[in-house]
Order: C-alpha cells, then sequence, then structure tokens
C-alpha cells in the first residue's frame, strides 16, 4: 500500500491517529504543519500574521505539493483542501482518508480556533468554516471515516479497516 493521507478539520486528530495508525502499519509519520514551521523558521501564526491567509495557504500548497514519502501517513493542516496543487499531489501518492465529525463535536474541541493556526477570515465563524470545508473534504475522499461518538482506539480501528 502506498501513503495514508488524513484530511479533516482541525481538532479531528489527524496528527494523534496518524502516529498510532503509523506504528500499526510499520510506517514513518508526517506532520506538514510541523514541516511548514521548519521550513519557514516560523510558528504558523507568525506566517499568517505576515503573510495573510492567502499567503499562508501559498505557503501550504507549495509544501505540502512538495512532500516526498514512501509507506507513511501524513497528516496535512485542515486548510489543505484549498490547496489544488497539494491535494492533486496527495491522490497521486496515496489514499487520502477524511476523518469526518460533526460541527458539535468540532465546536466542543476546538476551545480557541485562532491559537490553533485556523485561517479564519474576516466575519467568518466556525460553523461557516466547517460547512465550507466539507465539501472539500468530500470531494478528495477516497475512503471517509466518521468519528462521532467514538473512542480514539475505536476511530484508529475504523481507519485501520478502511484501509483493506
Amino acid at each position: 500500500m502506498e501513503n495514508i493521507i488524513l484530511i479533516g478539520m482541525p481538532a479531528v486528530g489527524k496528527s494523534t491517529v496518524g502516529v498510532i495508525v503509523a506504528k500499526r502499519l510499520g510506517y514513518n509519520f508526517v506532520d506538514t504543519d510541523l514541516v511548514i514551521q521548519e521550513k519557514e523558521g516560523k510558528l504558523l501564526r507568525e506566517i499568517i500574521a505576515e503573510v495573510g491567509p492567502d499567503g499562508f495557504l501559498e505557503v501550504e500548497d507549495r509544501i505540502n505539493a512538495e512532500i516526498e514519502a514512501e509507506k507513511t501517513v501524513i497528516a496535512p493542516g485542515g486548510s489543505v483542501v484549498y490547496c489544488e496543487n497539494a491535494m492533486k499531489h496527495y491522490k497521486e501518492i496515496g489514499k487520502v482518508v477524511y476523518l469526518q465529525v460533526s460541527f458539535e463535536t468540532i465546536n466542543k474541541r476546538l476551545r480557541n480556533a485562532k491559537s490553533r493556526g485556523v485561517v479564519l477570515r474576516d466575519g467568518q465563524t466556525l460553523k461557516d468554516l466547517y460547512e465550507e470545508r466539507v465539501k472539500l473534504f468530500e470531494k478528495y475522499a477516497d475512503v471517509t471515516v466518521c468519528e462521532d461518538g467514538l473512542e480514539l482506539e475505536e476511530t484508529i480501528e475504523k481507519v485501520l479497516a478502511s484501509l483493506n
């Protein structure tokens, strides 16, 4: 099997689930937010403050599209679905798994969206962002795993089962 790319809203557990799935499969794990911070030498929120949301998406698109990996679970930031080059690249190098949760679950988990580096445009609510992104997650997903009401271990089992 090729790479596994986990997409979904911030706080769905892409990194947490990704690390454990990678361990179980004997794969590597890459959190692309950390790759972006390392390559840019700045925290995500510093990049966003400097270049704005659109400038950040350009950085995110470029760096995600350059990820070279084999037998790796990749956890990109939630906004990667706005990045056409990155998503085209991910569809070519792996299976895209959408970790889906309800808005209510996201709202509970995400106390302060801005401090998490979530890109909200002026006047945009978390609900607006959720509704906008869900369409894109569904568009790019090869597999959707709904994790509403599941414990972490159950989500991991569902992800592993979906890959077979």
